[in-house]
């Protein structure tokens, strides 16, 4: 069930003090405006298909669902996007999974493979090309506790997690028919913890992917502020560290997630703890990270607690885009497409509780926001011009929200 924001609520007045009254009346005001006027839905509808709404077939929608993480929701849910509406309906919920928190799809977009959260495991499922639907194949222990991100590789042969608790990546064969093998690697993270007295007491890897040529793939470790880098031996399904193996990001950042700039030499990590966005520039022949900015996510005004998440790059490369738990807010950057630097565009809030994640459709014209601690995903437009987030209205209710991947469908 939805939870929503009371007027007068402390969140509501630190919110207008801390963003510029334009952005946030503009962005309600927008919205307001779109359900007052006959035939703005459909408008805004139809210009929604015309942005490339329908490159995006289906949204697999994953969640907390046990106690432990105050979980409200109930497995995998599939939906189908409507290529004329943008509106979601919903295909199937795979229930009965612990804590499916992050998905992700192999390159033909025939298998899709979850992470479980505070678990030792992985699973591989099959897509029903024509449905949607999903079907499960198999379940793999993952040498580790509390699996929290996993990424394919460009062969689309091997799989690799990271185990948030144990400080471990692992790597599993994925077999011709979609489905896991045992590991083919488990690789322990090794470093000096970070100050802060409870959230960086050991290595803590929160995210895995593989660069944009996929032959390194780069390691937030929020436990010990660095970014380890490697590459994968497709050969072994071994782990092989980089030259040099890691960068160090300022004492108490608490790396948590990192993006890539499309076409330019340049990596974004955002921090959990400090609430800040650190931008590198990127050497994808060596795998190197050098230090270029530090950017806060949180607009000058505000001075109440807050944690970051995720951070997501534009496809066109032109702006940056980070979640604010706490603000609750999607900070919007522009991206110098120079020097790699960022600057802050503006906050838009989410319309819910802690967004933990957020994710583009393929086109770059949509934004959802998983507001995991007020059970929703709210959708948002994207103004190409200047990055600008708009509510599009549509909101689709589901327990604990925490990870979304797309689908592409020739629609």
């Amino acid at each position: 069930m939805a939870v929503n924001h009371q007027a007068g609520s402390p969140f509501e007045a630190e919110w207008s003090r801390s963003v510029p009254r334009r952005r946030f009346l503009g962005g309600m005001g927008g919205l307001v405006a779109a359900l007052a006027v006959p035939g703005c839905v459909s408008r805004v509808a139809r210009e929604m298909a015309e942005g490339g709404v329908d490159g995006a077939h289906y949204a697999y929608v994953g969640c907390y669902s046990t106690l432990d993480r105050d979980g409200n929701g109930d497995g995998i849910n599939v939906y189908r996007m409507d290529p004329v509406s943008g509106g979601w309906s919903h295909v199937q919920l795979v229930a009965g999974l612990e804590n499916p928190s992050f998905l992700a799809l192999d390159g033909s977009q025939r298998f899709l493979y979850s992470a479980h959260g505070d678990r030792t495991y992985a699973t591989a499922f099959v897509i029903d090309p024509e449905s949607g639907r999903l079907t499960r194949l198999n379940q793999q222990e993952v040498g580790g506790e509390n699996p929290v991100h996993l990424a394919v590789d460009q062969t689309d042969r091997f799989l690799v997690v990271s185990n948030y608790s144990s400080g471990s990546l692992a790597v599993l064969p994925i077999n011709t028919d979609g489905s896991l093998s045992p590991r083919s690697d488990l690789v322990e993270l090794e470093g000096t913890p970070g100050p802060h007295p409870i959230r960086q007491t050991s290595s803590n890897p929160h995210h895995n992917p593989f660069d944009p040529g996929g032959r390194f793939l780069v390691v937030p470790d929020l436990g010990l502020d660095r970014l380890f880098v490697f590459q994968l031996n497709t050969a072994t399904g071994a782990l092989v560290p980089a030259d040099p193996p890691f960068v160090a990001t300022r004492a108490g950042a608490g790396p948590r997630h990192v993006d890539f700039h499309p076409t330019r030499p340049y990596a974004y990590v955002i921090n959990e703890l400090d609430s800040t966005v650190a931008a590198y520039r990127y050497n994808e022949d060596r795998g190197e990270l050098s230090p270029l900015q530090v950017s806060s996510t949180l607009p000058s005004g505000f001075t109440g607690l807050n944690t970051c998440a995720e951070i997501r790059m534009h496809p066109g490369g032109t702006f940056l885009y980070g979640s604010n738990r706490g603000h609750n807010s999607i900070v919007i950057f522009s991206v110098d497409q120079r020097s790699g630097l960022v600057t802050p565009v503006g906050w838009e809030f989410t319309r819910g509780e802690r967004p933990r994640y957020f994710g583009l459709n393929p086109t770059g014209t949509l934004l959802y926001a998983c507001n995991e601690g007020s059970d929703t995903v709210v959708t948002f437009r994207i103004d190409q011009e200047t990055g600008e987030l708009m509510s599009t209205g549509q909101i689709v209710e589901t327990g604990s929200p925490v990870t979304i991947v797309f689908k592409e469908g020739g629609i």
